[in-house]
């Protein structure tokens, strides 16, 4: 009698194995074979899912996009009036915590990949202008004295400050650490206000 198997269990494993290798060993330490040593498969079960190193980056890049849209909604959600929630999605963005550490490593291997890869880049892009998006959407209440193009500048550079310094204290805690970060946020916020 064939077994059957549970997909979406292997997708999971695949999923984290695929996470947890690229934030440990970065671009170059990602491989097939890296990765289903770390989910205790063949790499043929890999490559079923993912074909190659580029299908194993666009995966990460989802799953990165789909945890942090996930928080952000909560940050929002549980933010009181606009301000609030503006500063929440800002400071849950940044890397303030350790447990973000991983997270961040994963958004630089993908992105120093995507330098090379107009199909990774593209992805990149969706989902970073998404995240300016949302900063716009919230600058709307909590800036209404910034006109359209104002808003979506302002957007742009508070996204930037947030993923700079993500990727500065990725390498260089003791310069970026969490308390210097909320302080460049707060200034960054303090200086929309006109």
């Amino acid at each position: 009698m064939a077994r059957s198997r549970d997909l979406p269990a292997q997708q999971q494993r695949l999923s984290a194995a695929t996470w947890a290798v690229l934030a440990r060993d970065g671009l170059t330490g990602l491989t097939v074979r890296a990765v289903a040593e770390h989910a205790g498969c063949t790499t043929g079960l890999v490559m079923h899912a993912f074909p190659d190193k580029r299908a194993l980056l666009r995966h990460a890049r989802e799953l990165l996009h789909q945890q942090t849209a996930e928080r952000a909604d909560r940050a929002e959600a549980e933010a009181a009036g606009p301000e609030a929630r503006l500063r929440a999605v800002l400071h849950q963005a940044a890397l303030l915590t350790e447990g973000k550490r991983d997270e961040a490593r994963v958004w630089l291997a993908y992105t120093a990949a995507a330098v090379a890869d107009e199909e990774l880049a593209q992805l990149h892009r969706s989902h970073n202008r998404a995240f300016v998006a949302r900063i716009d959407r919230l600058l709307v209440e909590a800036r209404p004295q910034l006109n359209a193009t104002q808003r979506q500048d302002t957007a742009a550079a508070l996204v930037a400050l947030v993923e700079g310094l993500n990727t500065l204290a990725i390498l260089d805690r003791s310069t970026y650490h969490p308390r210097r970060q909320r302080q460049a946020i707060e200034e960054a916020l303090e200086r929309t206000r006109g």
